[in-house]
């Protein structure tokens, strides 16, 4: 079976991520993007758009001094929604975790249009970006 091209699309978009190539994911996420990031660290909220976004992703690595890394175990997608299964690892001081999250996607004309996160253990998800 071969995978769907949000699939593949996704698992890019990660390595992407990882790089902090913002170009790369210009092309995955819609400008009008929804960021739903559960839990009641100073980042969690509903991020609106592309720039929102991004300036979040830049909070994230400092507050876990450029740590913050996800990792894709399992990716899955179809034409309208996609989700990953991840490794979640950073620290922050002596605070280091090493999670598992779930990205719950959802696409639009091959882009990104929301994306929600949900933890296997947001107290530690929520202890690392503090």
């Amino acid at each position: 079976m071969s995978d769907h091209p949000n699939a593949r699309r996704l698992r890019e978009g990660y390595v992407a991520f990882a790089k902090g190539d913002f170009a790369a994911l210009d092309d995955l996420f819609d400008e009008n993007i929804r960021w739903n990031q559960p839990g009641r660290s100073q980042l969690a909220g509903t991020y609106e758009g592309r720039t929102a976004v991004y300036e979040m992703f830049g909070r994230l690595m400092q507050v876990t001094e450029g740590s913050f890394a996800t990792e894709p175990m399992t990716v899955l997608a179809d034409e309208e929604t996609g989700v990953a299964v991840c490794r979640t690892t950073g620290h922050r001081g002596n605070v280091r975790a090493d999670i598992t999250d779930v990205h719950v996607f959802r696409f639009r004309d091959g882009r990104v249009t929301e994306f929600t996160a949900a933890s296997a253990d947001q107290y530690a998800l929520d202890e690392l970006i503090g």
